[in-house]
């Protein structure tokens, strides 16, 4: 059970790292490169890849380009998201994107569609619904649509990054040389970006990076090792890491910051875990 709390916790810190980063004078895109020279060296060294693996004309190239270019992407919204909506609403958001992959199952492949996931599905978008409707008022300095678009970018970017995973891992292509060169084709292209902008580096953007790269790897890590240590039980290892984040979120957002939730938001994030736990695998 360690390995479901630590990749909750490891989850939940990113975000709380990304909502310090402002606070702390952090240049969150520089933070977020290291992040990325960080999570593919861990990823070599732990999970032992064989990128060489990847060069024949059945891997799907054109999934990890448009990984590498969707990762740092989606990361840099998911920054701007915790900035201005604040660890709740954001965590939701990201963990609610889980049934894009199940609609695109549905309309893209012809999977069935039983009846709690159609539930679940409708369910997920009422709460979404709920989790974007902001004060008409913005607070200082935070533009009421940008927080929103945010929010929808981080839910799709999420999802699509779900679906082109499981698109992936359906092409045969070995997971861990998989993630490294998505992690190696994000991290160069996030510092391209950087040296277009003549970004001047900040040792304390460095040292983000460094603990994002760990936090973030670390997520992933404990995800795997959960499904390795409950291999007949991947239902636990679904609710416990997506409910756990929500909640884990919620009492960090609304607890340790005092992120202001309407109740609308309230019933959102109620919702988000009702959706789960129907979406859950039977």
């Amino acid at each position: 059970m360690y390995t479901l709390i630590a990749s909750v916790a490891c989850s939940v810190a990113v975000s709380i790292l990304l909502k310090m980063a402002r606070r702390r004078n952090i240049q969150i895109d520089q933070a977020i490169a290291v992040n990325y020279v960080v999570a593919a060296s861990l990823c070599l060294v732990i999970f032992q890849p064989h990128p060489a693996s990847l060069l024949t004309p059945a891997t799907p190239w054109w999934i990890l380009i448009a990984l590498g270019v969707m990762l740092p992407t989606i990361f840099l919204a998911m920054a701007g998201a915790v900035r201005h909506a604040g660890i709740v609403l954001s965590d939701a958001a990201q963990r609610l994107s889980l049934f894009i992959p199940l609609l695109a199952a549905f309309v893209l492949f012809g999977e069935t569609l039983s009846l709690n996931k159609l539930a679940g599905i409708g369910v997920a978008i009422v709460a979404l619904i709920c989790l974007l409707i902001r004060p008409r008022q913005a607070e200082a300095g935070n533009d009421t649509r940008s927080t929103v678009l945010l929010l929808l970018s981080v839910w799709t970017g999420y999802g699509a990054i779900d679906v082109l995973f499981k698109q992936l891992s359906k092409s045969g292509a070995a997971f861990s040389s998989s993630l490294f060169v998505a992690f190696t084709l994000a991290g160069v292209l996030i510092f391209l970006y950087l040296i277009a902008r003549r970004s001047v580096w900040a040792k304390r953007n460095i040292i983000a990076g460094l603990v994002l790269g760990t936090l973030n790897f670390g997520n992933i890590y404990f995800y795997i090792r959960a499904h390795q240590v409950f291999p007949q039980n991947p239902t636990l290892v679904f609710s416990a890491m997506n409910i756990g984040v929500i909640s884990l979120g919620t009492l960090v957002g609304a607890g340790l910051f005092k992120e202001k939730l309407l109740w609308t938001n309230v019933l959102g994030i109620v919702l988000a875990i009702t959706a789960i736990v129907l979406l859950i695998p039977k």
